[in-house]
């Protein structure tokens, strides 16, 4: 168990083309959307390097020369970065059929991910769980702005709340991975996570859940991203310990 606590290679989903945050994405691919005075994917890099995780693979598709430019091999956050490009839309899932030398537990994330989740935890949950994959979740209180009504077979009314809140687990966009899963992407054809996560457990392969309870935010919506900026600029410190 301590070799693989050591070796963890991170992928990072990066190639999509952010189309809920046009036309900011339209020149600039969503992970380099800032918050603060940093990229947002520079502030994943950042906090991968700080859980000594210096492997990273960065999945590239729309606008990828912009990110390639930009983060080069990695020299300046003492990481070693390589990309890997897909030629046509894969999903979130499919582009992991493009890569080499998985042959240990791998962490796979969103690009556009403002989180203080500790990934070494969450990888020793993963593994001491024996999973097949692990599913960081976070959860969400989801407001009805309506009366929702409740009724029997007969359409005869039982309750009738209004305005609930409900409380659901959702997923992070962060997974901790088996090589063996794999086996369940096929090459040069869309998939996308959800899909391969119902494949599994149809299978009735081992896939758990791992609930995060600190700061993460995606920046998928404009008003996502501009909580995001907000958080980032307001504790910053909690993002980036020590970073001045």
């Amino acid at each position: 168990m301590k070799d693989r606590q050591e070796t963890l290679r991170a992928v990072i989903l990066a190639g999509g083309k952010g189309t809920r945050l046009y036309p900011y994405t339209a020149i600039l691919p969503k992970p380099l959307m800032p918050v603060g005075d940093l990229p947002i994917l520079e502030v994943v890099i950042r906090q991968l390097r700080r859980a000594n995780i210096s492997s990273i693979t960065i999945c590239v598709g729309h606008l990828a020369s912009l990110i390639q430019a930009y983060f080069g091999t990695g020299e300046r956050w003492d990481v070693t970065i390589d990309y890997s490009r897909e030629d046509k839309a894969l999903g979130t899932a499919g582009p992991l059929a493009l890569l080499e030398g998985l042959s240990m537990t791998f962490l796979v994330m969103n690009g556009d991910l403002l989180t203080t989740m500790d990934y070494r935890n969450m990888q020793r949950c993963h593994v001491e769980g024996k999973a097949m994959v692990t599913v960081g979740l976070f959860r969400k209180r989801v407001k009805i702005d309506l009366g929702v009504i409740e009724t029997a077979s007969d359409l005869q009314i039982t309750a009738y709340v209004e305005k609930p809140t409900f409380d659901y687990d959702v997923s992070m966009g962060i997974y901790m991975m088996e090589p063996a899963v794999l086996s369940y992407i096929p090459k040069d054809q869309r998939l996308d996570l959800p899909d391969l996560i119902k494949m599994l457990i149809s299978d009735k392969r081992r896939v758990l859940g791992y609930r995060f309870d600190g700061h993460w935010l995606d920046i998928g919506h404009p008003n996502d991203y501009a909580c995001a900026t907000d958080l980032f600029e307001k504790e910053r410190s909690a993002f980036l310990p020590g970073d001045s």
